[in-house]
């Protein structure tokens, strides 16, 4: 087993060998000479629990080092393990939901840090995404209208962001090629109806054939399916839908997408989601190390990564 020498945090995952996270905390850690290191986990399914309410029980890090779950002082969660590791966290007494809107409307989290004996956690895709579209898109939510293609993991955290009553947005249009993502969506925020019944109005889920209808009532398109995710893939909405006026954010952010290429080519403003990856990672470590996150130095070392790849 790995003598710890440090700090260790990470990403929890299955799988996470792809992941930009490890440039972005380490660059972050070596800034502010925090002793620390950021390490990946591929956790299976079935050993989730373990990893998050046993301490003693060990892993190995994707270098095959091995560690005690509770040495990890904190850590990000990933694919496939958002939405249970909500579900196993809420039901264990000593853990701490800090900022419960967007987790519970999301149904997701992926940020947790050890505090003694208890855990806390928090989602912050939802606040990621928030100032990635003001600050890469210049876009104000404050009295828009929003269409989110794809309602998994991603969308989810998108349409938690948009529909704060702070955010100002008006109206989320919501479809998803999948029938079944749709269902599992709908029943989902449905059931949040209940503790925020101004969602009942603001959230409408569409059928693929009304994306160009909604596309002329809306302000803001976000992509949050996996489409654009690899080279070579179609944009997941048709380029004669985009209009004059419309901002478009793809949530991917590995590459420039057909969804972005095809709204540049019409002088419309858009971007990839860089930014939200960026900003979530810049939450997660504030989360951890109580300090504020040196954003140049992460965002410098996401883009250094994403250029070994294009």
């Amino acid at each position: 087993m790995a003598k710890i020498n440090r700090l260790i945090f990470g990403l929890v995952g299955f799988p996470v060998k792809h992941s930009f996270s490890p440039a972005m905390h380490t660059a972050a850690f070596k800034k502010l000479r925090i002793d620390a290191e950021y390490k990946l986990f591929e956790v299976e399914p079935k050993d989730l629990k373990d990893f998050l309410l046993n301490p003693e029980k060990q892993f190995k890090d994707t270098e095959g080092n091995v560690f005690c779950a509770g040495d990890i002082s904190g850590f990000n969660i990933t694919i496939p393990h958002k939405v249970r590791a909500k579900e196993i966290l809420e039901k264990y007494p000593d853990t701490i939901n800090e900022k419960p809107f967007y987790a519970e409307l999301s149904g997701a989290i992926n940020t947790v840090k050890r505090e003694g004996k208890g855990i806390a956690y928090i989602n912050t895709d939802a606040p990621g995404f928030l100032i990635s579209l003001k600050k890469g898109l210049g876009f104000s939510p404050k009295g828009s209208r929003a269409l989110v293609v794809g309602c998994g993991g991603a969308g989810r955290a998108i349409i938690a962001a948009l529909s704060e009553q702070g955010s100002g947005v008006e109206k989320i249009f919501v479809c998803d090629k999948s029938d079944g993502a749709i269902l599992a969506a709908k029943k989902h925020f449905s059931a949040c109806f209940i503790d925020y019944p101004y969602l009942e109005k603001k959230l409408e889920f569409i059928q693929d054939a009304q994306i160009s209808d909604t596309i002329s009532k809306v302000n803001l398109l976000v992509n949050a399916s996996p489409v654009g995710m690899k080279k070579g893939d179609l944009s997941p909405v048709d380029k004669s839908f985009l209009r004059k006026g419309l901002y478009v954010y793809d949530a991917v952010y590995n590459r420039q997408t057909q969804l972005v290429e095809d709204a540049k080519s019409l002088g419309l403003s858009a971007c990839c989601g860089l930014g939200m990856l960026l900003y979530q990672g810049v939450y997660a470590f504030e989360f951890w190390a109580k300090k504020q996150a040196p954003v140049c130095e992460m965002e410098d070392a996401l883009k250094k990564e994403i250029n070994k790849i294009c």
